[in-house]
């Protein structure tokens, strides 16, 4: 890639990458991940917002150092629109659910963005009741509401599918994605279904909130509990190396669920990790190793019972000091 001065350039081309060593011997199927965590803002997110700001911008709906941006998100969306805000000149009003990690809060006033919290049991309602409250009350505000907005699903028309076309040389045989606010899946389906119809296209959602189904079977949708969503995250990063989010997770738990088919023998699976760990190290998701990280104490390392002898003294002296620098 060429250098660049332009933030909103550093997004797309992401990399496929084979999930070999936590597939082996769980999956009858290749499965290959887009990793979104290498977009500017660090998740699959960064898609739409550019998009949508954008495409706002070239209509004329708002304009730099005039328009306050207000937005509902979980986090991710609100990283991506904060990043952006700060770089083309917009203020940003984030609206979300106080629970919500506490690494995406601080992220987003890092980048300049005001977070506002609403009450948890209201859930996704609270915060757009709020959003409501707030365009009536700041001047020059607009939300570009991401699950509505027709380039949300658009840009990944335009940029995921083709890129994970070109990627697998038209080779892929089915494509797994969470659904949020169904963006992903529904743009990079409908590219794919357009190149090869008998391409499978499978949403994955929480069994604890089976909001498309109803709880219904589906054979285009996979459910996945948070418990097994938490599980297969650590097994990525354990196997793969991969510091990757929950909703990772759950689509590689849906994408090996899938891959063990019989059927699926020697397919192409590509599945999307649309963020990284580290925004999760707050979460339940790490709740283990937070708990030995704090309580962990200096140890100093224990003297010799005995003091060295001068043989002693120039055997250390002669021995390579490789860390010195450190």
């Amino acid at each position: 890639m060429a250098a660049t001065s332009d933030v909103t350039t550093l997004v797309g081309k992401t990399p496929l990458f084979y999930v070999h060593k936590a597939s082996k011997g769980r999956s009858e199927a290749t499965i290959a991940a887009k990793l979104e965590s290498f977009n500017a803002g660090g998740s699959v997110k960064d898609r739409m917002a550019r998009a949508m700001l954008l495409d706002a911008e070239e209509r004329g709906l708002i304009t730099p150092g005039k328009t306050t941006l207000i937005e509902g998100t979980s986090g991710n969306t609100g990283i991506a629109l904060a990043y952006l805000a700060a770089a083309r000149g917009y203020k940003l009003i984030a609206v979300m659910p106080e629970y919500y990690s506490l690494e995406r809060r601080v992220i987003l006033k890092s980048l300049g963005a005001e977070v506002v919290l609403t009450e948890g049991k209201k859930g996704t309602a609270g915060a757009v009741e709020k959003i409501e409250e707030l365009l009536g009350k700041v001047p020059d505000s607009y939300c570009l509401n991401q699950f509505e907005n027709p380039r949300n699903p658009g840009i990944h028309y335009d940029t995921t599918g083709p890129e994970i076309w070109e990627a697998t040389q038209g080779k892929v045989d089915i494509f797994i994605a969470g659904v949020g606010t169904g963006g992903t899946v529904t743009g990079v389906g409908r590219f794919l279904k357009e190149k090869n119809p008998s391409i499978k296209i499978i949403a994955v959602e929480p069994t604890e909130s089976p909001v498309i189904s109803g709880g219904e079977h589906s054979p285009h949708l996979i459910q996945v509990s948070s418990q097994e969503a938490l599980e297969h995250s650590k097994l990525v990063t354990k196997e793969e190396g991969l510091l990757v989010g929950i909703s990772s997770g759950a689509t590689f738990a849906a994408a090996l669920k899938v891959g063990a088919r019989p059927e699926n023998r020697g397919k192409l699976i590509v599945t999307v990790f649309a963020s990284s760990g580290e925004r999760y190290l707050s979460s339940a998701l790490y709740d283990d190793l937070s708990s030995e990280a704090r309580q962990q104490k200096f140890e100093p390392f224990p003297r010799p019972e005995t003091p060295p002898t001068s043989e002693d003294r120039r055997a250390h002296d002669s021995t390579p000091k490789y860390c010195s620098a450190i």
